[in-house]
């Protein structure tokens, strides 16, 4: 009988750890998106590489256009050291 004595605590210290795991599960928003998670096991591992290659393509395509589309400035600075033709 006088295990219950310590067995009751620990019950509770267990519940505490528990609840403030959930609250925190919450605060942190691990439980907002409930259906993509679910969904994504239904589709194969090379689904989602492309995807991310497909991504990855897409962000070069844009950093190259970004520097296309520099300003003069930094048009102006890289063509400083070549020679020019207008002499």
């Amino acid at each position: 009988m006088s295990i219950i004595y310590v067995l009751i605590p620990i019950a509770m210290i267990f519940v505490a750890i528990a609840v403030l795991v959930f609250f925190w599960a919450v605060k942190s928003n691990q439980y907002d998106d409930l259906d993509r998670e679910g969904v994504n096991i239904l589709f194969d591992e090379d689904m989602t590489h492309s995807r991310t290659s497909q991504s990855d393509l897409n962000d070069k395509e844009n950093s190259e256009e970004n520097t296309e589309n520099s300003t003069p400035m930094s048009t102006a600075k890289k063509n400083s050291g070549k020679p020019s033709d207008a002499h």
